[in-house]
């Protein structure tokens, strides 16, 4: 507790100066119509020197994850089958990494997940873990992640894996040395702060010397593999019903650590919800952070990522994007989990939803169904390239107003000109959802509006537009304006 409130307060003050100097690219509010407008402020230079986070997520990443399909138990094959799709029919849309998420070093992972022990966790003489070669065999002999991150580049595709917070417990019940130092993992783990829903990690007190050089040896090892992505969880959730607390310190441990390395690594933070108080430090140590709990394939849980994605658009901008969670589409469930597979149970109007708030709030966008059993449709939302275009390219996005359960959001092309706009009914009858061009700042004369996800124009418009939407349905439009009108060249 001591240590969450020392960091709470740090944070407060951390985010009070943000606001008020536009650090880190800050996105502020002007309070005018509509208009969000980035600050010209030069991006927060990386800690000691390392690659600027701008750099290393100048738009939202795009990739796919292994955890909606396999939870802790993906193989490599299978892992190997999917980074070939990506590779083959995405790639060419912007998608570009590819993820192994969690227990990849444990030989035989519980179906249940979260109740894993970790007693036979694959690890070295200094206590970092290691994959299991019985799950993926090119890692026998010492190898790691090498030969798959080599693979994983051979197809001009990014290389990520999963971690979780701490140190191993196994490793802090054999006392095994810190590599580098005199001390042992009894010196530095942390007992009070382990994590609460698996049996895996214990914290690190990184206060002392010997707890930051634990995560420099682990940030060391992954670079030597080739890892592009470190998506690290237990980290950024706080204020949970189980006490969770945010972990600041060794969040900072670990990007240092990264940084350390000279290797430009994206660092992704999990679980949500992330809190608004922590958006500075969450800025300024990683470039990507959840902010919500783990989003399945349901309504009710896709309805609560408009509030989360209201409250944290003016944090978007170019090295640090807030993330609404992956993408529950397609075969979901492959293996690793205690029921059966199953495609994505979001009807394809909310499938649509999803990706049209996803991409107006230009969240990262991580596909966590089984690529290779890819149906028409669902590809179809992935390979929309006027629809990812507002997700890479837009700027400004934010929620224009809410009417009950209509819901309507704005934002900025790249020239400045258009501007795009996603209409939602969030209700559970049909609805009629309008928007006016001087709602958006477009002026009385006419535009051209282009449906983006059905790729073509649907004429002039000369005052409000209104779409009749299903229930759960959304719409999302460029409204394009006429050279010499406002908004025009």
């Amino acid at each position: 507790m001591r240590t969450f409130n020392r960091v709470s307060r740090k944070t407060f003050k951390l985010l009070a100066a943000a606001v008020m100097i536009v650090a880190s690219g800050l996105i502020v509010v002007q309070f005018r119509p509509f208009l969000l407008v980035r600050s010209h402020a030069a991006p927060l230079p990386g800690a000691n020197g390392a690659t600027p986070a701008a750099s290393l997520a100048p738009t939202p990443p795009l990739g796919w994850n292994s955890y909606d399909s396999f939870g802790g138990a993906v193989n490599e094959a299978e892992f190997k089958a999917n980074a070939a799709y990506v590779a083959k029919h995405l790639a060419r849309y912007g998608w570009k990494y590819v993820v192994v998420d969690y227990y990849w070093y444990l030989p035989l992972p519980d179906p249940a997940e979260a109740k894993a022990s970790g007693a036979n966790a694959v690890m070295d003489g200094y206590g970092r873990l290691l994959p299991a070669p019985s799950r993926f065999p090119s890692a026998a002999g010492g190898k790691g992640f090498k030969p798959l991150a080599d693979y994983v580049h051979s197809l001009g595709l990014k290389f990520g894996i999963h971690i979780m917070r701490g140190i191993p417990r196994a490793a802090m019940e054999k006392n095994l040395p810190i590599l580098g130092t005199h001390a042992h993992a009894r010196d530095v783990a942390d007992l009070e702060n382990s994590c609460s829903w698996s049996n895996v990690m214990d914290g690190v007190e990184v206060s002392k010397p010997a707890g930051q050089a634990y995560y420099d040896s682990i940030a060391r090892l992954y670079a030597s593999w080739g890892v592009d992505y470190i998506k690290a969880d237990d980290m950024s959730r706080a204020n949970d019903p189980k006490g969770e607390t945010f972990h600041g310190l060794e969040i900072e441990a670990l990007r240092r650590a990264m940084n350390k390395t000279g290797r430009p690594m994206v660092l992704s933070l999990s679980p949500g919800p992330t809190q608004l108080a922590n958006a500075a430090s969450v800025m300024r140590w990683s470039q990507l952070w959840r902010i919500s709990n783990d989003m399945w394939d349901n309504w009710k849980e896709l309805k609560q990522q408009f509030d989360f994605c209201r409250d944290w658009a003016r944090y978007s901008g170019p090295g640090h994007w807030p993330d609404a969670d992956m993408l529950p589409l397609g075969r979901l469930r492959v293996r690793g989990f205690k029921d059966a597979p199953r495609p994505s149970r979001l009807t394809h109007d909310e499938q649509i939803t999803l990706m049209t708030l996803w991409s107006i709030f230009r969240s990262p966008l991580m596909m966590g169904g089984d690529l290779r059993s890819m149906d028409p449709f669902t590809l179809s939302l992935l390979t929309n390239p006027e629809v990812i275009a507002v997700d890479q390219a837009s700027s400004g996005g934010h929620e224009l107003f809410r009417d009950g359960d209509k819901v309507v959001w704005v934002a900025n092309s790249p020239d400045g000109r258009a501007r795009y706009i996603a209409l939602f009914n969030t209700g559970d009858q049909s609805a009629l959802v309008s928007v006016s061009k001087k709602q958006i700042g477009l002026g009385p004369k006419c535009c051209t509006v282009r449906d983006l996800w059905q790729q073509k124009n649907q004429g002039g418009l000369h005052g409000s537009f209104s779409v009749k939407l299903n229930p759960h349905a959304a719409g999302l439009y460029k409204f394009i304006p006429a050279v010499g009108m406002p908004g025009g060249k």
